[in-house]
């Protein structure tokens, strides 16, 4: 793992979690596309998560990684089309460690992304990978997992974590 690429997780109250990412812009890139899918990429491992969205580690551009073999880094994602059935499953969010909240979810999407090396696909998820995508696609659009979760769910969650803190001291 390359140390210098890794980047420190911004707490889950930085105003950039809650901020929606411009675009990112392949015809004048604020960074090298390569160069940042490797920081998400090795971030992501470091931190041990399924996933990971720019603004998490304090960057505003539209990109996220999805753990996965191979790693599926996508720039600008776009969900073009989802299944009508939407199951409750847990999520944890590496933004809100120890808090693990059922969140209700489109089962299988397709979504259309870019490539770091500008390619453009769409491609179809399902299960556990289409959950990730979504919950990094809410990041990229300012939106926390817990905003999602029903009040019950929530407070479900935060006993859990208070349970769980208490016992780890």
């Amino acid at each position: 793992m390359s140390e210098e690429l890794v980047r420190e997780l911004v707490p889950g109250n930085d105003p950039i979690l809650k901020e929606e990412t411009p675009k990112f812009d392949f015809l004048d890139p604020p960074m090298d596309p390569i160069e940042l899918a490797h920081t998400l990429a090795q971030s992501c491992l470091k931190y041990e998560g399924l996933g990971l969205s720019a603004p998490q580690i304090g960057l505003p551009y539209r990109a996220c990684i999805i753990k996965a073999d191979p790693m599926i880094c996508m720039f600008n994602p776009k969900i073009v089309g989802e299944s009508m059935g939407a199951e409750y499953g847990e999520e944890g969010c590496l933004s809100f460690p120890n808090l693990i909240i059922k969140v209700k979810r489109a089962q299988v999407i397709r979504v259309r992304f870019t490539q770091p090396n500008f390619e453009v696909k769409t491609e179809r998820f399902e299960g556990m990978t289409a959950r990730i995508i979504q919950h990094e696609m809410d990041h990229l659009d300012g939106i926390t997992f817990h905003t999602r979760a029903t009040s019950y769910h929530l407070e479900q969650a935060k006993k859990s974590k208070r349970k769980l803190e208490k016992n780890s001291v």
